[in-house]
């Protein structure tokens, strides 16, 4: 079943997201493919855990055994030239009674080699995510990230055309891997609907983001970057567009003083916060670093904020 490239179901559309995928690849300089046999799975493994080392392994082998086995999505790409292991990701279905078929694909893991990070495989893994989920008649396909790591948020809004649902305080909650340990695991929910025109443009590398000082003249600063630290300046109440920026690299900050990393962390929750309770939304990623946020068009809003814990 998984991952067969089906004429079926999207037609044309799965055939043009094959396409989009099988070019990432080729320009990351890597293979992609369903990780079946266990010496994938292996090597799957070791690079999730190299991505977030911590005590013990990020997935046991016999979980992800179970998973493969039971129709989940694990992918691993490897250096065309090489063959090294260089990036992995796997998926888990969820379900949305709100979503057509009602079942979605919730993108668990996804991560790059450290030394690796610069060649786009990242897009190159997740473009094949999106084609297989599509082949699989999935319509959607949906992830946790942390709203402080600027890079984490650029790449979703403007990399894959993301929506940016909910915001879920502490979500995982006391976190030990090394990239996460003393932090609250604070979570947005990024909604990709595949087959949206956001999501096609991002793919075809059509997706442009503004800079700060461009939407300027439409938006406000809610929260800005003075000297390290965090400043809050407007109510969001009085705005139909808001900015929201973030630190150059929450995780150097947090290793380096984990108090101004909390004071972020507080900063960045309350602002999110503020601003989804008065209807606006994320649209936007800005060059330099900021969530654009405003009022969705045509009142087709996605789901409210959550307050809860883990």
């Amino acid at each position: 079943m998984a991952g067969a490239r089906s004429d079926s179901g999207f037609g044309d559309l799965i055939a043009a997201a094959w396409a989009a995928a099988d070019q990432a690849a080729e320009r990351a300089g890597v293979h992609i493919g369903e990780a079946l046999e266990s010496s994938d799975q292996s090597d799957v493994r070791a690079v999730l855990d190299h991505v977030w080392p911590g005590q013990s392994t990020q997935v046991t082998p016999n979980l992800l055994r179970a998973l493969v086995h039971s129709g989940s999505y694990c992918s691993l790409a490897r250096d065309r030239v090489s063959g090294r292991p260089v990036g992995a990701a796997l998926g888990l279905v969820g379900r949305d009674g709100d979503i057509e078929g009602g079942v979605y694909l919730h993108s668990h893991m996804a991560g790059v080699w450290s030394d690796e990070r610069d060649r786009h495989i990242g897009t190159a893994l997740k473009l094949h995510q999106r084609a297989w989920a599509m082949a699989e008649g999935i319509p959607v396909v949906s992830w946790t990230f942390d709203p402080l790591v600027r890079r984490n948020a650029f790449f979703n809004v403007v990399r894959l055309g993301v929506q940016v649902r909910e915001y879920h305080e502490d979500f995982y909650g006391a976190m030990t891997d090394a990239v996460n340990a003393g932090d609250r695991s604070d979570r947005l929910v990024a909604w990709w609907v595949l087959d949206s025109n956001q999501a096609a443009l991002a793919a075809a590398g059509e997706l442009r983001a503004p800079s700060s000082g461009a939407v300027l003249d439409v938006a406000r600063f809610l929260l800005t970057e003075e000297g390290g630290e965090p400043v809050r300046h407007e109510d969001p109440q009085e705005h139909e567009s808001v900015l929201v920026a973030l630190p150059a690299d929450i995780v150097a900050i947090r290793q380096a003083d984990a108090a101004a990393a909390l004071r972020w962390r507080y900063a960045v929750r309350e602002a999110l916060h503020a601003s989804y309770a008065v209807g606006l939304r994320v649209s936007m990623v800005t060059t330099d670093g900021a969530y654009v946020l405003q009022r969705p068009a045509g009142g087709n809003e996605p789901k409210e904020t959550s307050d809860e814990p883990n």
